[in-house]
């Protein structure tokens, strides 16, 4: 899907020849030559890859609707065991995906893993699958879940005007990517403080929740197991909303090349991340069930806000703004990450080359900012944009059970490559089993748009059939001279060229 015409931007001095190989001679604050390869930058700190990480696993879920694993577990004390199996479950993934980011020190998370292990077929599905459904509808959604809090407060009795919450949900995320464009460090910046806003709001709910359970309100408590549903079932469907919320763990995977030391880095914001998360999820749910009562938290369309009404007094007003502060939050890793796969898919030869361009001077991937922006506002012109995240579920599993697959494919193939994290292979292969249900447990509950996602995901076969496979000779004319023409208009209207793979890769 690469075409190979790019221009000489002369402002910059800069030219590229035509196999994607960039000459950078860039000028310098005093005007002077200098000499630098035309890559993303590793500005990515372990501080930023730990906002990065808890930001994105932190969404609105855990305020808005932590309800699932209770109608399912039916009983306080069996759905906090399922919480922490969740969090055990992640924490798992999560250090086999800290293996494949030190021995793979590619971005693009699960799409570099599996081209790594199983070829670019299976790794061209997985990258149509996110570019086509889960990226642009999740970014729209949280969007939309955003503009909602946002204005809450402005409509106290009645949901906000649907026109006002998508404008507004198109600002956010317009927003969000000029920032990105603009440089990589005002993005981690906004993810830190947003993650720090989060947190805090987390803390104080957690706060309220343990003064009152100081106090004696216990009796939420007394035979937490009554009533438990012990259906093999509900609690696979119970895990599964679980392990939704705590999605988001392979984030960092996706910006590798611009971390920081990615072989202490990476790890090390995992080992951090993972048990904070797990630890604020399992103390956010006690504090909520200590005020609430089962009922009053199966009624709630929003835990969180009911919670603060109960105990927040005239403060009650701050958590819708938190939850808008998470999304936000949340909206601006899922760009990140989303951009960078973009990004690495077409430097893969996998989407068109203007989406592996970076800016001359800022060193950020416009053009797949861009693009990933576009598809987000695409979708939020869906009236039901909810109704697409139903599609994806079975295909999000499928494919990160196939990466974590590929670690133990890749250790058989490959057993003296180097690795500077080596896990037991028992972690990834109890990780495999696990996915083998999560990708039936969507099949078996939601078989009708389990089926519509693998549909969605098999429509990249002609795709790639057309774009990929074959030879640039046997393409319709007609698309590589489009794809030129986009490609320079890209370079001249973004100030961009196509970037370099590090030699030590």
């Amino acid at each position: 899907m690469a075409g190979k015409d790019t221009l000489v931007l002369p402002a910059a001095d800069i030219s590229t020849d035509g196999d994607r190989n960039p000459t950078d001679i860039s000028n310098d604050e005093d005007g002077k030559p200098n000499t630098e390869t035309m890559q993303l930058k590793k500005e990515i700190s372990l501080l930023n890859g730990i906002s990065l990480i808890v930001g994105n696993m932190i969404g609105s879920g855990i305020f808005v609707s932590p309800k699932g694993v209770l109608i399912y577990s039916a009983s306080y004390g069996l759905s906090l065991v399922i919480w922490a199996l969740g969090g055990i479950f992640s924490v798992i993934g999560a250090l086999c995906y800290a293996e494949l980011g030190t021995t793979i020190k590619k971005s693009g998370a699960s799409y570099a893993y599996i081209l790594e292990a199983f070829g670019g077929f299976i790794a061209f599905i997985r990258l149509w699958t996110s570019l086509l459904i889960i990226e642009p509808t999740s970014q729209a959604v949280i969007a939309i879940t955003f503009a909602n809090y946002l204005v809450q407060p402005a409509f106290p009795s009645c949901e906000p005007p649907y026109t006002a919450s998508r404008l507004i949900a198109a600002a956010c995320i317009c927003i969000l990517t000029f920032i990105n464009c603009a440089y990589v460090k005002w993005g981690t910046r906004v993810q830190d403080v947003f993650t720090y806003a989060k947190l805090i709001a987390l803390v104080v709910i957690i706060i309220a929740g343990f003064v009152r359970l100081c106090q004696g309100y216990t009796n939420h408590f007394v035979d937490a197991f009554e009533g438990s549903s012990w259906n093999a079932g509900d609690i696979s469907l119970a895990l599964y909303s679980a392990l939704f919320s705590y999605s988001g763990w392979d984030t960092l995977n996706f910006v590798t090349e611009e971390i920081k030391n990615p072989e202490r880095n990476l790890p090390l914001s995992i080992a951090i991340s993972m048990p904070v998360v797990t630890v604020i999820y399992i103390l956010t749910n006690i504090a909520y069930y200590v005020v609430l009562d089962m009922n009053a938290i199966l009624a709630s369309d929003a835990v969180a806000v009911s919670f603060a009404e109960e105990t927040l007094g005239y403060m009650k007003w701050s958590i819708p703004i938190a939850v808008a502060l998470s999304c936000y939050g949340g909206l601006n890793a899922s760009i990140i990450a989303a951009s960078r796969l973009f990004f690495v898919g077409s430097r893969e030869g996998h989407l068109p080359d203007m989406l592996s361009m970076i800016h001359i001077q800022r060193f950020t991937p416009v053009p797949a900012l861009l693009f990933n922006c576009a598809m987000a506002l695409i979708y939020l012109a869906v009236e039901d944009v909810f109704q697409l995240i139903n599609y994806y579920s079975f295909s999000y599993w499928f494919f990160v059970g196939l990466s974590i697959a590929g670690q133990v494919y890749l250790r058989w193939k490959e057993p003296d490559r180097p690795r500077p994290l080596k896990l037991s292979l028992f972690f990834p292969i109890v990780f495999c089993l696990c996915t083998i249900f999560l990708v039936a447990v969507p099949l078996y509950s939601d078989t009708v748009n389990s089926l519509i996602g693998i549909g969605i995901a098999l429509s990249g076969v002609p795709v790639y059939f057309m774009g990929v496979y074959l030879p640039e000779s046997k393409r319709p004319p007609i698309i590589g001279k489009l794809l030129g023409f986009l490609t320079r208009i890209t370079q001249l209207a973004c100030y961009c060229v196509v970037t370099e793979m590090d030699p030590v890769d």
